[in-house]
Formats: C-alpha cells, structure tokens, sequence
C-alpha cells in the first residue's frame, strides 16, 4: 500500500520531490471545490507563528513534568536548575531549527530536513516511528492529563478511578480527531481560545505565587540544594521531563509553507515564544514552592490542583479545567501539524498514497489525521503516563537531535546555500550533542523503555526495503492494495491533491 517516490533534484541538490506548495487548505481557508486550487495559502503571520507555538508547547508538561523533574534531581534548586537548562537547550534548539526551516522552505519539519540531509531512508525511519510510536504516544500522554484533570473537580475526596480517566480521554481523543477531520477553520478558532485558556491558567499559578513571595513564603527555598542525593542516571529522565514541557517549539516547522515571509517570521516568532515560556515555566515552578514542599509535590498526582487548593479557596475548582483546555489545545495543535506530516511524507512516497488524499468537500486530510486513532487508543490502554512519557523521549529525541545535527553537515557540505537566518555554529552543535547523549545515557539508565523505543525504531529499516525499495511484489497484493485503497477513497469521500484540483 506504499509507493514507491518519485525523486527528484531541487535547486539545491537535496532529495525532495516535485511540488513545494503541498496543496493542502491552509487555516482559516473557505475555499471550496471548483472555485480554485486546493493548495496551502501562507497566512500565518508573526503573531499568529507565535501563537501556534506558545499555543502548542503550553500544555500538559508544566503541570505534569514538575513532579518528574524533581524526582529525578532530587532537590528543589537542582530542579530549578534543569526547567531553565532545558528552556535555554529549547531555544537552542529552536533557533537551529529557525535556519533550516528559511533555509529549506519545506513543511515537514523533522522528516524533512532528514530527508534533505540524510536520504530517503533515515527519513523513512523517522515517519515510521513517529507513526507508530511518537505521535501515538505523545497523544495519549497529553491526553490521559486532559482526563485527569477534567474529572479532578468531581473526585475532590476520592481517588479517580483509571478506568474513568482512561474512558473520558478516548472521548477527548476522539472529539481533535473528529474536529480535525471535519474543519480546518473550526479547528483554527478553538485553537485561539485554547490558548487564551493556557494563558490564564498560568497566570492563574503565577501571580498567587508572587504574591506569596512578597510576603515572605520562602521556606520551601532554604537549603535549595539539599535534600535527597540524585544518581547521576536519573539526570537523563530529569531532562526528558523538562524537555517534554517545553516540546513544540518546532511544530511552526511543519506548516512551513503556510508562513508569510518565513525569512522573518520564523525566527522571529520562535524568539517570542521561547522567551515568554521559559519565563512563565519557571515562574511557575517558583510558585508551586511558594506553596507545596518537595515532599508534598513528589506525593502529588495534579501538581497544579493541588497549589490550586491550597491558595485560591473555592476558586480552585476552576484551576484543573483551564488545565483541561490547555491540555485539549495541545492534542488539538499536535494531531493538525502531524497530520501535515503524513501528509508530506504521503507524497513523498514514504506512507500509503491514501494519506495525501483530501476530502473532497471539507477539504481537510481527513487519512492522515484519523490514522492516528486506533494506535492513540492501543497506547492509551497499554499503559501509564510516566511510562507512555519515558518511552516515546528516546525516539523522539534521538531524530530532534539528528536534524539539528544535519545543519551542521549542510554548513560544511553546502556552504553557498541561501542561509537567510544564520546562527553560530556552537548553537546546533551543542544542542545536537546533548539530545544525543541523553539518549545514549537513558539507553544505560532505562533500558527497558528505552530498549523497546530502539527496537521499535530499528524496524524501520526492513519496512524501507519491504515496502518502498523492493518494487516486484506480487499481483495479488498489488490488487489488494489498490482495492483497499479505491474502497477506503469511497468511504471517506477523499480524492487525491491532483484529482480535487479539476472538481
């Protein structure tokens, strides 16, 4: 059921195929069939880049990772230490991805610039994890916070049953996956509303927080950097904690297209972000020990909740359903850009031809944003958060830090490519080495989850051979698969990018 590409050379001598515009329906779009082209439309503007990534990277992380963080440094300024480390490697991070996203005007992101710098088959290995392990993963992660706190007001005495927390983020699950397949412009406004949601629930954290600070509620910082002793090989985890929080910064990358004036706007916009969420994450930590001791905060399954509780009286019931909605912002935010994703690599020829297929009236990439559910629900059922969280860090990291690697490579091997925003090369060297070595350590410090995540990813590489490489499959398969294909295309009601350009 997948492809074989079709290569060809761009300008600059990458591996990228054909038409750089995707024709996909940018946000916000109302055009309909037999009016015009269905293809992207560059209407991201620097406010709205800007918000597309603090609306994305706000969401679970702050008020999940902190019990993580501090369990794996074991002291409340080593703690600190790390949420500002990881902001910092965030932004180094996120500037490396700044040039290659001007450099390599390509949506994608990731899968991308591997394809650009590696070859098909790293790429192919890249899509493949994060189809199967990344995204569904990250989703349920994301997704069992939402559940959580949606239900905290009603089980304020009580534990919450798993199995609720479990049956009401399947229905949250379900409702991104519906919304996404149905409009992308009611998917846009909620989106805003979302992230004004996040934005109050931080403040909502913060400002109570200074205030305690101001009145002298210091007690929890003394001796910041005594306490439990922290092995070495947690460190590891303790980044992927943080890390996890600050993730999204790249997602402007794969609607690269869509963005007006990307030499500007994307730089610009992630220096924005990057800079208002590393204040407010550690802002918000700060707060959390104005109130909660370490002890008390280690024993907390709700972080936020449980400050909430002990600060804002009868008002706290509000706290964990801003949670909610940030929660639901970022499940919202990440199915719309990875479904992008598979979408490109669909037409690249690395995923089944049906996933670059748009509804013919929605015009939304209705396959490539419901293949999601099923494995959302397999990982959602097969277990916990922090596991989901160890898990899906290794491959996740591993191919961040290879595509900021790639830049480097570019630097020595095209050295006369058009490098609108340059940053100094320590940047993406120092970021590349540290998401490697993490890795490389968490493989020696976890290696169960870890062990399972590099299994996993290394199956890419015989599906590459079996699906992309070896062409002289036999007839039958080949009939069944264009069978499945031409029945799904009905059920679905989707046609391929060239076929919706002539309805």
């Amino acid at each position: 059921m997948v492809r074989k590409p079709v290569v060809s050379t761009i300008s600059n001598g990458g591996y990228l195929q054909g038409n750089a515009n995707g024709r996909l329906p940018a946000l916000g779009s109302k055009e309909s069939p037999g009016q015009e082209k269905v293809m992207l439309k560059k209407k991201i503007t620097l406010l709205r880049g800007t918000s597309i990534i603090i609306g994305t990277i706000i969401g679970a992380g702050i008020f999940i990772s902190p019990k993580g963080v501090l369990q794996n440094t074991g002291s409340v300024g080593m703690s600190l230490v790390i949420w500002t480390t990881c902001g910092v490697l965030s932004l180094f991070g996120a500037l490396s991805y700044a040039e290659l996203g001007t450099s390599i005007k390509k949506s994608g992101g990731h899968y991308t610039y591997i394809l650009e710098v590696f070859g098909p088959l790293p790429a192919f290995v890249r899509v493949w994890v994060e189809l199967l392990v990344i995204r569904p993963a990250a989703t349920a992660v994301i997704s069992l916070a939402f559940g959580r706190y949606i239900l905290e007001p009603f089980f304020i005495q009580c534990e919450i049953p798993e199995l609720a927390i479990k049956l009401i983020t399947a229905v949250g699950i379900t409702v991104v996956m519906v919304l996404n397949s149905m409009s992308v412009s009611w998917s846009a406004r909620i989106q805003i509303f979302l992230t004004f949601c996040k934005l109050t629930a931080i403040l909502i954290i913060i400002v109570p927080g200074i205030m305690q600070l101001i009145k002298g509620h210091t007690q929890h910082f003394k001796d910041a950097f005594s306490g439990r002793d922290a092995n070495i090989m947690g460190l590891p985890l303790a980044f992927y904690y943080g890390m996890y929080a600050y993730a999204g910064w790249f997602y402007l990358n794969f609607v690269t297209e869509e963005v007006e004036n990307p030499e500007k706007t994307i730089p610009l916009a992630i220096c924005i972000s990057m800079a208002i969420v590393t204040t407010g994450y550690v802002l918000t930590n700060v707060a959390y020990f104005t109130t909660v001791s370490a002890e008390e905060l280690l024993l907390s399954n709700a972080v936020a909740v449980t400050f909430s509780e002990r600060l804002l009286g009868n008002f706290s019931l509000a706290v964990p359903i801003f949670v909610a909605l940030s929660c639901f912002g970022s499940m919202n935010g990440g199915v719309f850009a990875v479904s992008r994703l598979f979408f490109v690599a669909s037409r690249e020829g690395h995923l089944p031809e049906l996933l670059s297929m748009i509804h013919v009236r929605k015009h939304t990439p209705l396959p490539a944003v419901i293949v999601l559910h099923p494995l959302t629900m397999v990982m959602l059922f097969s277990g916990d958060l922090y596991s989901l969280l160890n898990f899906l860090s290794f491959a996740r990291w591993l191919f961040i830090g290879l595509a900021v690697a790639g830049l480097i490579y570019l630097r020595y091997k095209r050295p006369d490519m058009h490098r609108p925003f340059k940053v100094p090369l320590f940047i993406p060297a120092l970021f590349s080495f540290t998401c490697l070595f993490m890795v490389a350590l968490s493989l020696y410090s976890d290696p169960f989850s870890t062990g399972i995540g590099f299994i996993i990813t290394l199956t890419g590489v015989p599906a590459y051979y079996l699906f992309i490489i070896w062409d002289k499959k036999p007839k039958w398969f080949r009939r069944m698969s264009d069978r499945i294909t031409r029945t799904l295309q009905i059920i679905l009601e989707v046609v391929p990018e060239e076929d919706c350009d002539k309805l």
